[in-house]
């Protein structure tokens, strides 16, 4: 494959003896660092109601990103559009392309980044909005960001502010045949959460190619993938480095999001058969090992879905292990950097 683009999906993880801050302050420094390196872009995800993840307001994050960066595209991974109004999320995206014209990716997904408590409190005093509506809001969205609700649309007088001379790059974001085919109908590129499951993805992949209309956000069909990549000099130290998310992703599944834990706290869990299982289920869609295997391995996994770009989301509870994983694979895919 030709033309391979690498990014960054970076989700703020707050380490075990560190602070949100800590966090925030980590995601500036790896958004430097990665434009520096020549990675395509970086998206930061949307969570709340978590003392392990930071990342509650993507579109603020990505307003301070792009004035420290200078190369890299900057965008969300993605707004859950289940929460909130479509015009202003529009109005918000508007405003980040006017203020950085050509740079802003708007991702969105139907998850809803919380819990079903939190997405009340979100809500505040409405009921949420359910899977039916979203197609709904996904329509009303694109309509507000081209200025195309029609004129049948209760709201199609109503502009949103300020009118950019150009669109965000519109993403849809999922792990499901609903979220491909959503994407398909719109006409919008579609990024697969290989990270979260692998289940029936290159074939959900291929469904939103065969699916695709031509839109005047995409002519042809774009895909990417959501990866999760550890690198380090040797392979020994690779999987070290992941246990520490293995231990993370374990405590995620029971509902505990808290801090990434050390790698000695994970070396020295103990883990049920059961929990076992659970790690091995989610450690074979990881990407782990040394330049040469991760090269290798990527290159296959972006082969099967059949796309060109992978989003990589790393996390370690060292940060600088963190930063020297994104600098082994800029490397071994000979990225462009500015140094």
């Amino acid at each position: 494959m030709t033309n391979i683009r690498l990014s960054v999906l970076d989700q703020s993880p707050i380490r075990s003896g560190g602070t949100a801050q800590d966090a925030l302050i980590e995601t500036t420094q790896l958004a430097r660092l990665t434009d520096r390196l020549g990675y395509h872009r970086y998206w930061v995800a949307e969570h709340h109601n978590s003392t392990g993840l930071t990342g509650s307001a993507p579109e603020i994050l990505i307003a301070r990103l792009a004035s420290v960066t200078d190369r890299i595209r900057l965008g969300s991974g993605g707004v859950m559009l289940s929460h909130y109004s479509p015009y202003k999320v529009a109005e918000v995206f508007n405003l980040l392309e006017t203020l950085f014209p050509g740079r802003i990716d708007l991702g969105i997904g139907r998850a809803p980044g919380s819990d079903q408590l939190t997405a009340h409190a979100l809500a505040y005093g409405n009921p949420p909005r359910g899977p039916k509506e979203y197609p709904t809001q996904v329509h009303d969205l694109i309509g507000f960001l081209q200025g195309s609700l029609g004129e049948q649309h209760p709201l199609h007088k109503v502009a949103a502010t300020p009118v950019a001379s150009s669109m965000p790059e519109f993403w849809m974001l999922g792990s499901s045949d609903q979220s491909a085919q959503l994407a398909a109908y719109f006409g919008t590129p579609f990024s697969f959460a290989h990270f979260i499951t692998d289940e029936q993805g290159p074939d959900i992949m291929k469904m939103y190619r065969d699916t695709f209309r031509p839109t005047e956000i995409a002519a042809e069909p774009e895909g990417s993938i959501g990866v999760f990549v550890i690198c380090a000099e040797t392979e020994q130290e690779a999987r070290q480095l992941a246990a520490s998310r293995d231990l993370w992703r374990l405590r995620l599944d029971k509902g505990e999001i808290g801090p990434v834990p050390t790698v000695q706290e994970a070396l020295e869990y103990s883990y049920s058969e059961q929990e076992e299982l659970r790690r091995q289920y989610h450690a074979r869609r990881h990407i782990v090992g040394t330049p040469d295997q991760v090269k290798s391995t990527l290159l296959e996994t972006l082969d099967k879905y059949g796309v060109q770009e992978a989003v990589i989301v790393t996390i370690t509870h060292d940060f600088a292990a963190r930063c020297r994983s994104y600098e082994l694979i800029a490397d071994a895919f000979d990225l462009p950097s500015s140094d």
